[in-house]
């Protein structure tokens, strides 16, 4: 658990999709500035999760909190406000507009014009990749670049807490790389991040504490480095005996 009140909480979360129910009485939290990471294999329940906390799916039951604020009955914009970025799953980007047009969607809600093109220019400088394609329509950037972009579009929100679906999915090794540092440059500079990531090992290096999500309930929850040597996550996650 986190010292002080968390950046956000989830007490006994239910939601599903129609009459199939997917989250059990899910309970987590994240602090602020932490790093905090879900794992569980395919199905578990963890983008389902994601989407609640971002308002896209609304709870049946429990509550979402943050900054001390419930936010179970929160629009998608009203999340936005309290300061958390969602980068969904499968990136999600406007394929036939402009990178620079994309990034510029994750400030939508905003009207601070000079912070914006600051803001601009630092995932520039983060990504120089997306600098020099910034005119270039997003859906012709490779899978790399386009997670630069979808993460570019999260950090133009200015959030506090940043939600990161699937970091690394069919990614080579280097952009994996260069995307694990830039995340902890990110969550360094004090935004909080709730990570959903397929490489566990991955996931725990980045993150200070785990939750294990299986079939819609939380099985396990500690300190990454005590997950990481746990030996039922290692055979069941990370393939090693």
């Amino acid at each position: 658990m986190t010292a002080g009140a968390p950046k956000l909480a989830i007490e006994r979360l239910q939601a599903g999709y129609g009459d199939v129910q997917v989250l059990w009485d899910v309970t987590i939290e994240v602090g602020t500035g932490e790093l905090v990471c879900l794992i569980g294999s395919n199905g578990a329940g963890k983008t389902t999760l994601m989407r609640c906390i971002s308002g896209l799916l609304a709870i049946t039951a429990g509550q979402i909190v943050v900054d001390g604020r419930s936010m179970a009955q929160a629009t998608p914009a009203d999340f936005l406000r309290a300061g958390i970025a969602h980068v969904p799953e499968g990136r999600r980007l406007f394929s036939a507009m402009s990178v620079r047009d994309n990034l510029l969607m994750g400030a939508y809600l905003r009207d601070d014009k000079d912070r914006i093109a600051e803001d601009l220019e630092r995932v520039y400088a983060m990504f120089p990749i997306l600098a020099e394609r910034r005119r270039q329509d997003a859906g012709t950037l490779s899978g790399g670049e386009q997670q630069m972009c979808a993460l570019g579009r999260g950090l133009m929100a200015r959030p506090s807490l940043l939600l990161i679906d699937e970091l690394s999915l069919g990614l080579a090794p280097r952009i994996v790389e260069l995307l694990s540092e830039r995340l902890r440059e990110i969550n360094r500079s004090g935004v909080a991040v709730l990570l959903v990531e397929q490489d566990v090992m991955n996931a725990l290096e980045l993150a200070t504490r785990a939750y294990v999500i299986d079939q819609g309930r939380v099985t396990k929850a500690g300190l990454s480095t005590s997950l990481a040597s746990d030996p039922a996550i290692r055979e069941a996650y990370m393939g090693i005996a």
